[in-house]
């Protein structure tokens, strides 16, 4: 009987275990920068734990932005923790962009009035790869990365820090 009792006991403290997150990403950043309109402008910054740090400029939170809007100041310094499943489609998604061998830089200056988009990724063997996509057309497969952290700045639960 003890023996059942102690078995039960050492099931039950490794159980409540937090088992890490055997991830191979151990950052991922997402900037996105101003353009000659309502661009939003913010950077998310993610962790393999999930929790996340979103820097919000302008024009995140208005779905209808407008002129006015330019002269207000900055929207705030916002954490949270990046649902389980939307932080797993964002590893599948980058996954199979295959990160390290995608180019440094993408897109072409001639237009003088395109957003910038940087994805700094640092990965868990000490390596990283940091992307500028200008006018964010490097490819699709990036584009859809682009609209991923776009659409997390509404898809989260975000309190605001600062």
């Amino acid at each position: 009987m003890k023996y059942l009792l102690g078995l039960c006991a050492f099931i039950l403290l490794f159980s409540c275990t937090v088992q890490k997150n055997n991830t191979k990403y151990s950052k991922i950043e997402y900037e996105a920068t101003p353009c000659f309109g309502f661009c939003p402008v913010f950077k998310m910054t993610i962790s393999p734990d999930r929790t996340a740090v979103f820097e919000a400029e302008h024009f995140n939170f208005n779905d209808h932005p407008s002129k006015d809007e330019f002269s207000n100041p900055r929207e705030g310094t916002f954490k949270g923790t990046i649902k389980e499943a939307d932080y797993n489609q964002l590893i599948g998604l980058l996954d199979a962009l295959d990160v390290k061998n995608l180019h440094d830089k993408y897109g072409k200056r001639e237009i003088t009035d395109l957003p910038t988009s940087y994805l700094r990724i640092d990965f868990a063997d000490g390596t990283s790869k940091n992307i500028e996509d200008y006018g964010k057309q490097g490819s699709e497969k990036l584009s859809e990365v682009y609209k991923f952290f776009e659409n997390l700045r509404k898809s989260q639960q975000w309190t605001r820090v600062k």
